[in-house]
This record gives C-alpha cells, sequence and structure tokens, in this order.
C-alpha cells in the first residue's frame, strides 16, 4: 500500500472516530449548544478535520472517482458500530446493504 492510499485509510478512520465521538456527545442534557461545547464533540470535529486533510493527501495521487466512493466503506462500518455500541437496528435488509457496499468498494479499489 502506497502513502496516498494509507493517506485514504487513516482518513476514512479519522472521520469514523470523529463520528463516534459526535454520537457520545449527542446524549446527555442540555439543548445543542451545550452538546457543541462537550469534549467528546469538540474532539469528535477535530477528527473530522484531520480527516480532511488525510483526505486532500489522498487525492493527489488518487483520482476522486476511486476515492470518493471508497469512503462509502465508512457508511458500513459505522453502521455496524452502532450496533455494537448503541444497539442501532440491524435487521436483514441493512447487513444485505453493507455488504453491497463493501463489494462495491472493494471492486472499486481494485479497479
Amino acid at each position: 500500500m502506497n502513502a496516498h492510499w494509507a493517506a485514504l485509510v487513516a482518513a476514512i478512520t479519522s472521520s469514523m472516530v470523529g463520528q463516534l465521538l459526535l454520537k457520545t456527545g449527542a446524549g446527555g442534557e442540555g439543548g445543542f449548544v451545550a452538546q457543541l461545547f462537550r469534549p467528546s464533540t469538540i474532539a469528535g470535529l477535530g477528527f473530522y478535520g484531520v480527516g480532511a486533510l488525510l483526505y486532500i493527501v489522498a487525492l493527489r495521487k488518487i483520482p476522486m472517482s476511486v476515492a470518493l466512493p471508497c469512503t462509502a466503506a465508512s457508511y458500513a462500518l459505522i453502521a455496524l458500530l452502532g450496533w455494537h455500541f448503541w444497539g442501532e437496528a440491524m435487521g436483514m435488509q441493512k447487513l444485505a446493504a453493507i455488504t453491497l457496499i463493501m463489494a462495491g468498494v472493494a471492486l472499486l479499489a481494485t479497479a
């Protein structure tokens, strides 16, 4: 794996960590302003920022027509993490959709 693909994987991972932290920050008492200043929300936004910077590095050598669809892997993984950590619904239809997304990402990455 070259540096640009590693940057893409790191960007996707960083964005996923950011998403999990934002979900964590969404819990608790108070309104939107209270949520915005929770440490997990601030950290989540930071991880999103790092992910964006890494994505820029990846785009230097990976075509956008490949890089952007590869980020769809995060949708599938986040759905599984939401089920694991927060007990979000995970039925057969959702599992089938996740399988299709991952197959598409794998196909694109090897093109």
